[in-house]
């Protein structure tokens, strides 16, 4: 149900699109002052007021909220738990709310480790459903009690075991989404999943890539906890055609998520905590590389979950 009843004070361009947008979705629509100051900050020190407040029920809501955006010339923002510490869950446009209505784990499969999620499901959810057949999610921010699996994979978050887990580009398998033009895509690996794009996606990947092939070979770095910027390198051939790696990263610049299929691991069956002193910060440096396949469990494989 719309929320409209607080529009005083509001542009009339706004109580507009907040009132196309009420006819457009089945979830909540709100201007209401209270409403988009929620949704102003994040966990970092920036502060923007959104114009209006969206909690999709389905990706229907989403297509339809995108089209409304689209045709006012209005910026989206699709926001989680609100954990990110550089501003990205906040804008000066329409904020998608997926915690309210799209929460929930679709399915769960433990036999091939895998679950499909909506962009609300917070970590901790995730990790109780799949510690109920011996599984987890790899990936463990500080977060984890409220960030979401779509805010996780907007940031390609990591956490504290990224040395055994990788960051979550690591543990996506597919991601459905829709972008700021209107196209429904799923994003997978290989050239089947290329193929399967709309043409003018399709047509601008391999653009993208033929034209700069030199470039994404040699232009990033080989680093395990990469985290900045597009993927793009994961578009090559010689890497798969990870469209699905690609995405991850991109904060919703790219399109929207509505839909997730990732890996789930089996986490170790004991644990135990290790000190180590050092004579000073350069000879802790020098022992770190020594350490990392003690604790590696999950990077032994291209990407996390893969031969189970």
């Amino acid at each position: 149900m719309a929320d409209l009843t607080k529009t005083r004070g509001t542009p009339d361009g706004t109580r507009e699109l907040a009132r196309e947008l009420a006819d457009a979705v089945r979830g909540e629509v709100s201007v209401a002052a209270g409403d988009r100051a929620l949704m102003t900050m994040d966990a970092s020190n920036y502060r923007r007021v959104p114009r209006a407040v969206v909690a999709p029920r389905d990706a229907e809501d989403v297509a339809a909220a995108l089209r409304v955006c689209r045709e006012h010339g209005v910026p989206v923002v699709p926001r989680g738990g609100g954990t990110s510490i550089a501003g990205q869950a906040t804008g000066v446009g329409v904020v998608l709310d997926f915690t309210r209505h799209l929460r929930r784990i679709v399915s769960l499969d433990a036999e091939a480790g895998t679950a499909v999620v909506q962009p609300g499901v917070v970590l901790d959810d995730l990790r109780a459903a799949a510690g109920a057949h011996g599984l987890t999610f790899g990936p463990d921010p500080s977060t984890h009690s409220r960030c979401t699996l779509g805010g996780m994979i907007g940031n390609n978050s990591c956490g504290s075991h990224s040395v055994a887990w990788g960051t979550t580009a690591d543990s996506v398998r597919a991601l459905e989404v829709l972008t700021y033009g209107g196209e429904r895509l799923r994003a997978g690996r290989g050239a089947a999943a290329l193929d399967a794009l709309p043409q003018r996606l399709r047509d601008g990947v391999r653009d993208l890539v033929n034209g700069d092939l030199a470039l994404l070979r040699t232009g990033y770095p080989e680093l395990p906890r990469r985290i900045s910027g597009y993927a793009l390198d994961a578009l090559l051939p010689e890497k798969g055609i990870d469209l699905a790696r690609a995405l991850t990263g991109s904060e919703g610049t790219l399109g929207v998520l509505t839909e997730a299929t990732v890996a789930l691991v089996r986490p170790p069956a004991a644990k135990a905590l290790a000190v180590l002193g050092y004579t000073d910060e350069s000879a802790a440096a020098e022992a770190a590389h020594t350490l990392l396949p003690w604790g590696s469990p999950g990077r032994a494989k291209p990407r996390v979950g893969e031969g189970r």
